[in-house]
């Protein structure tokens, strides 16, 4: 396959690009470089099949080779990065993946949208299902992100319907392992940063929202099978394995022998109290399961964290 692949230099584009690329396929990486990062896809630019475009995808995309499947994984995806871009969140969102469903017309190819977990917003039913409509404040400043993923699954499902196209549509939850940004402003990889400099922790109001967390290698069989199935509507890939902040710290602190001690700050506006998929569309529709434990996903990423320091 030839394969376009917005945001795929960022940390789960990068992962999917050595993905493809090990599979034999062709990658084209397209990426405003806003978030990403051109030293997660460095080891590819030698790559006769792998391609590097540095785009914003919501200008229009000007691809003149035949594309088999497009895979949207453009967006900023942490509260840090859509908070500080809040119109090219929105933007990304709606334009972006009209723009992709284009290239997806065009060339009568397939058409994976990542979506995210934060469409449920502050969810009221535990764990969310597929069919859960969710509890978004889409007023609020992190409505910047879950507005703009739930218009996106909106036009996707549009594309499907108008266009025949068959698009998948993957909400992926809480993801981590090697190439997240010590900056990046979401749990492990603020908890491992400060961990490994012997740093205090910092815990969002009482640490007891919940949260599960699926470590990359098994994020990327999920899209994988999900590309392969004959599934349109979206599927949720995550580990339903939920655990406190608190306990997650303090696991860090555990694992990376720190000598570091818990701070506790204001709660964000609209942070979820609660985060598990419920993942037995996935079970049954695509035979998924995630494979690694927390332990060795964590002991993985702190492994990576030391080796940057």
């Amino acid at each position: 396959m030839k394969i376009l692949l917005t945001g795929g230099a960022g940390f789960v584009g990068s992962h999917l690009c050595d993905f493809f690329i090990e599979k034999g396929h062709s990658v084209v990486c397209m990426d405003s470089l806003i978030t990403g990062k051109k030293e997660n896809i460095q080891h590819l630019l030698s790559n006769s099949k792998f391609k590097f475009i540095q785009h914003d995808v919501t200008e229009q995309i000007n691809i003149k080779e035949k594309i088999d499947y497009v895979l949207h994984f453009a967006s900023p995806a942490s509260p840090v990065d859509y908070l500080k871009h809040p119109i090219k969140t929105l933007k990304v969102g709606s334009l972006g993946t009209h723009n992709a469903l284009g290239v997806a017309k065009k060339y009568n190819a397939k058409f994976l949208l990542a979506s995210t977990s934060e469409v449920y917003g502050d969810p009221l039913v535990n764990p969310q299902p597929e069919t859960y409509w969710g509890n978004v404040n889409p007023i609020g400043p992190r409505g910047v992100y879950d507005e703009a993923k739930r218009f996106a699954e909106a036009i996707t499902m549009a594309y499907h319907r108008a266009h025949g196209i068959d698009t998948k549509i993957v909400r992926i939850f809480n993801t981590y392992g090697p190439r997240m940004r010590e900056q990046d402003g979401r749990a492990i990889p603020n908890f491992i940063a400060q961990a490994l400099k012997n740093k205090s922790l910092t815990v969002y109001g009482d640490g007891t929202q919940t949260r599960s967390f699926c470590y990359i290698t098994d994020l990327i069989d999920g899209i994988y099978k999900l590309m392969n199935s004959s599934l349109n509507e979206p599927v949720n890939i995550g580990n339903p394995n939920e655990m406190t902040l608190l306990e997650l710290a303090q696991k860090i602190i555990t694992l990376t022998g720190s000598k570091s001690k818990i701070v506790y700050k204001l709660l964000p506006v609209d942070d979820p109290k609660v985060r598990r998929p419920d993942i037995i569309k996935a079970e049954t529709e695509i035979n998924w399961q995630p494979k690694i434990k927390l332990k060795e996903g964590l002991s993985r990423t702190i492994a990576w964290f030391r080796e940057q320091q």
